[in-house]
């Protein structure tokens, strides 16, 4: 059946972006770094934009055919295992490619990849979710980047990837009792991350959010300075170039990790709630093309879509203000870096085009399943 063409850019998504990326570059030229960052960024949201657009305008609607999914799940296992192998080694992890002097780092594009193929396989089968085979497949499908993440090891990025399987599993109508069977489940895989897996550096970021104060000159120095950062910009904030935690480099990457804190010293209370709402704005425009899916796989992909940015936001957030551990988890449209920002864009950029492209149900489209059937 030919692609029935709708709207297409969806401005109360945009907007609220590309104020994100606004105030990002704001905080990065009023701190006045030396390294560029500033111009960088700048050229990498153009580019990401451009992506968005691009492909906003493109129709999508063959990501959803079989030997596709499988051939893009089977091709970001393999650049995950090439990275782990052949990729740049920064701050502990080999997560990155070094392409020509620009670093790229892969697990930001196969999230979108576990998050096409979960929506792909649960279109199906949502129904009969109550089948554990179904709960054991989609773990399988989230399990190997999970595990070729965890060795690189990015801890970050499979807390993520375990956050879009368990989300996507709940939406989908995932059953008390398989949800109560994930409970051991999890207390037993944690158990034996943090005897065999788990470095000494990630067991000490764990164990000073238990205790912050513990130790704030060695493992707990980041959370620490996070919070004093996000305190001593009160109501108002101190003003644009005068946040003196980043200035004077008492707030360690403050233009990644912890560019929430550095921008909430700057602009305060009030600075922080914009940021709030923006995102407010987004996830309640991915929920309602979600709602406005004409297909399974429109709404399980807007919903993944909105699991992602929301497991990003929170976990940044958290750990800025101290109630969750320091992970190393980018802010969405916010956090400098161009893999994360393009693969964010893209993700939105096929969001729309799937929301353009409609096509009506058609009995056929029901007869040839995925892997797992």
């Amino acid at each position: 059946m030919p692609s029935l063409k709708t709207h297409t850019i969806d401005w109360w998504i945009v907007g609220p972006m590309v104020a994100l990326m606004f105030f990002s570059t704001i905080t990065m030229a009023s701190l006045g770094s030396n390294d560029g960052y500033l111009l960088k960024q700048s050229i990498w949201a153009l580019v990401a934009l451009g992506v968005l657009f691009v492909t906003s305008n493109v129709d999508m609607s063959f990501l959803k055919k079989p030997w596709m999914m499988f051939s893009l799940y089977g091709f970001s296992n393999l650049i995950l295992i090439l990275v782990i192998l052949l990729g740049k080694t920064a701050k502990g992890a080999t997560s990155w490619f070094n392409l020509g002097g620009i670093s790229f780092q892969p697990s930001d594009l196969v999230k979108i990849v576990l998050i096409l193929i979960m929506a792909k396989y649960l279109s199906r089968r949502h129904v009969e979710i109550a089948d554990i085979r179904h709960l054991i497949i989609t773990g399988v499908y989230c399990f190997i980047p999970f595990f070729l993440v965890f060795l690189q090891p990015d801890f970050g990025s499979a807390i993520i990837f375990g956050c879009i399987w368990f989300g996507m599993m709940m939406v989908s109508g995932l059953s008390k009792k398989h949800l109560l069977l994930l409970t051991p489940v999890g207390l037993i895989v944690g158990t034996l991350l943090w005897g065999f897996v788990f470095k000494p550096y990630q067991k000490a970021r764990i164990m000073n959010f238990l205790n912050p104060l513990a130790d704030v000159r060695g493992t707990g120095y980041n959370a620490y300075q996070s919070m004093i950062a996000v305190g001593s910009g009160q109501v108002i904030g101190k003003g644009v170039g005068f946040g003196t935690q980043s200035r004077l480099n008492f707030l360690p990457e403050y233009q990644t990790d912890f560019i929430f804190a550095a921008f909430s010293e700057e602009w305060g209370f009030v600075g922080s709630i914009l940021v709030l709402l923006c995102y407010a704005i987004i996830f309640w425009r991915i929920i309602k093309l979600s709602i406005s899916g004409t297909t399974n796989f429109e709404t399980l992909y807007a919903l993944g879509i909105g699991i992602y940015f929301a497991s990003h936001v929170i976990i940044n957030i958290g750990m800025n203000i101290g109630i969750l551990p320091v992970t190393g988890i980018t802010l969405p449209f916010m956090s400098y870096g161009g893999s994360h920002l393009i693969a964010e864009c893209l993700a939105i950029g096929i969001l729309f085009s799937l929301s353009r492209y409609r096509r009506g149900v058609h009995r056929d489209d029901t007869t040839h399943e995925f892997l797992g059937a």
